[in-house]
């Protein structure tokens, strides 16, 4: 049945939730490139760095393949040859015999061991070679700007470290082995014109048909391969998208109208495939064809030259055996071309992630900061935006003493968390400077900023491993009793207590067995325990409850005591005690002091926090102009 008839009968069955194909929304198409160069001089190049260190070994498994390769041509003469001196003097052929058996048996043995060899090298050559490759992928992508993690996807990070290493990974255990194909190719060549050059030319004479054939078939079958790993693509995306997007598809009761996206894609996976198995196929019945004729031609031609005396039994016998090896390699080395082709792609595609620029690294004579350093912050006219040409912040200046506690708060869009994510240098500032206990955070070593500069943000991210594990994330050598005191001080002891395991209890993904407060909690506990002179609370208390707030609101006190503390907050209620409140709006700072004096402005904060703190609807028009002229009363 072809892809044509499939379509066909697709228009007329019925399947669940079917429709004609009109998706419009859900994953994105995306166009991967597949099939690169057979042969790219500079992705070999970076290849060969990871398997250099292993060159030994390859070089091993080389030698291993040609000796395989040698045995592969010799053990047909053996036979041709036992055959002939049994025939041609039986008497004698029984010591002959004997010889050729063990001569055999050692082909057969050496066969083996070479086998063996090549195999158990090769593939553990590629395995290092891989782990090398994710090693360096990773460690790559763990220093990255986070201005690069924020314009790629993840999906396709995911590829590249995934499923264009195992392209590699196929191309390396393939390739030695192509070596042997070749090889053998040429050796038998040689062989069946050295046993009789006229039967050895007339034997050879199919191979003009078979390359004619590739030469129309290989560009359709590339262009096949490539829709099929195109639509193969797509459908996992969609698949991907409707697993992740599970709870939003089900609030929505969309499960009809993503099973139909899903449903178009796999289907048009599946024609792509159909369509790249039959070219994939054709070339089988081809292959046999031609075997079986050139296996004819010497059956005919052969048999009549041996019942003239012209010829002996065993090299007709020889010749079929080499006719039949003859087209194996032609059919490893047409599969090695298209490995080839995806191998260079991938190959390209890892050294993409490998040669992504580093844009935030240490300075040769970068300072090291202590815990002596005083934990003041200074923005000093800065310029910031992930897009140049649309700076978010825009000549920011303010200077935050040490321990001393600062809110920062404005409209959606102000800037806030981005002035926050400078401090911690996850950006460049394009001009002005940031500075940290008095040094530019761009001649401070990034470790040592992030030790004296810890985070909670509003999604508090947790890892797989125990609640302990977790807690002490940040510095390895906290003990039990201070991760247990950091958990007291912000409230999260008593429910961790009542775990199954306590503080053993294992997180599921992304600690989806704990609640969203408490999982804040915890990071609460972790930031404490990591004992940094900087605090950032980015949006820390947006998603907990009330009661949870009021937990955190008392043990901040415990954990922002010595330590200077930036705090961003929508609930402008619980950035009522900062000793400082500035306020941004479109990336300018427009206001700055305590809450009683900005509400005294009767600004932007006081309409703000008025508007935050209560509902217009519900509070009467007196209070809210009692709020508003700097009353301060809710």
């Amino acid at each position: 049945m072809t892809a044509t008839d499939l379509d066909d009968e697709r228009d007329t069955a019925t399947f669940p939730g079917q429709r004609p194909p009109r998706a419009t929304v859900g994953s994105a198409h995306i166009e991967e490139e597949v099939f690169g160069k057979a042969y790219d001089p500079r992705t070999i190049r970076r290849i060969w760095a990871f398997v250099h260190p292993y060159r030994l070994r390859i070089y091993l498994s080389v030698g291993a393949v040609l000796l395989f390769t040698a045995t592969q041509l010799a053990i047909p003469l053996i036979v041709g040859n036992a055959i002939d001196t049994a025939l041609v003097d039986p008497l004698a052929g029984g010591g002959g015999l004997i010889w050729s058996v063990a001569i055999f048996a050692i082909v057969v043995t050496l066969n083996f061991v070479a086998s063996w060899i090549q195999e158990k090298q090769v593939g553990n050559v590629a395995e290092n070679v891989l782990f090398d490759m994710r090693r360096a992928m990773f460690a790559r992508l763990q220093i990255v700007a986070l201005s690069f993690m924020d314009k790629t996807e993840v999906g396709r990070l995911m590829s590249r470290l995934q499923g264009d290493v195992n392209s590699m990974q196929e191309f390396l255990e393939t390739s030695i082995v192509s070596i042997g194909d070749l090889v053998l190719l040429c050796g038998i060549v040689v062989v069946l014109l050295s046993l009789d050059w006229g039967l050895g030319l007339l034997t050879l004479a199919t191979m003009p048909a078979l390359f004619i054939v590739r030469i129309f078939w290989l560009p359709r079958a590339k262009r096949a391969f490539w829709a099929a790993h195109e639509t193969n693509s797509a459908t996992n995306g969609a698949m991907a998208e409707g697993i992740n997007g599970v709870r939003t598809i089900q609030n929505l009761d969309r499960q009809k109208v993503n099973f139909d996206l899903y449903d178009d894609k796999a289907w048009s996976n599946l024609k792509t495939q159909l369509t790249g198995s039959r070219y994939a196929q054709v070339m089988v019945p081809i292959v046999d064809s031609l075997t079986g004729i050139a296996m004819a031609t010497v059956i005919v031609v052969g048999g009549s030259l041996v019942l003239n005396g012209s010829m002996q039994v065993g090299i007709i016998v020889a010749f079929l055996f080499y006719i039949q090896r003859f087209f194996d390699p032609i059919r490893s080395l047409t599969m090695q071309y298209s490995i080839m082709q995806r191998a260079m792609t991938s190959g390209r595609r890892i050294t993409e992630v490998l040669d992504v620029p580093v844009s935030i690294a240490d300075k040769p004579d970068a300072v090291t900061l202590t815990r002596d350093m005083d934990g003041s912050v200074d923005f000093d006219n800065v310029v910031f935006g992930y897009d140049p040409k649309r700076p978010v912040l825009k000549h920011v200046s303010f200077h935050v003493n040490p321990g001393e506690t600062v809110a920062l708060v404005g409209p959606t869009g102000s800037g806030k968390t981005s002035a926050m994510a400078l401090v911690h240098r996850f950006y460049e500032v394009q001009s002005g400077a940031v500075r940290v206990g008095g040094h530019d955070v761009r001649d401070v070593t990034q470790e040592s900023l992030g030790e004296q500069v810890a985070m909670v943000l509003q999604e508090p991210f947790l890892f797989t491993g125990t609640v302990f594990e977790n807690i002490r994330y940040n510095k390895a050598s906290a003990t039990l009793d201070d991760v247990i005191a950091a958990s007291k001080a912000v409230g999260a002891h008593e429910f961790i207590t009542r775990l199954p395991d306590g503080y053993d209890t294992v997180l599921e993904q992304r600690g989806s067995n704990f609640s969203l407060g408490q999982r804040q909690l915890l990071s609460f506990a972790r930031a404490l325990v990591a004992d940094a002179k900087i605090l950032v609370l980015d949006e820390a208390t947006a998603n907990i409850d009330s009661y949870t707030e009021r937990q955190i609101q008392k043990a901040l006190e415990t954990l922002l005591e010595g330590r200077t503390g930036l705090v961003i907050a929508h609930r402008l209620a619980t950035i009522r005690g900062a000793d400082r409140i500035i306020v941004l709006q479109n990336g300018e700072l427009i206001e700055q002091g305590n809450h009683d004096q900005l509400m005294a402005k009767n600004g932007l904060y006081a309409r703000l926090y008025t508007m935050n703190y209560s509902s217009f609807d519900d509070i009467p028009d007196d209070l809210i102009n009692a709020a508003t002229a700097g009353d301060g009363t809710t």
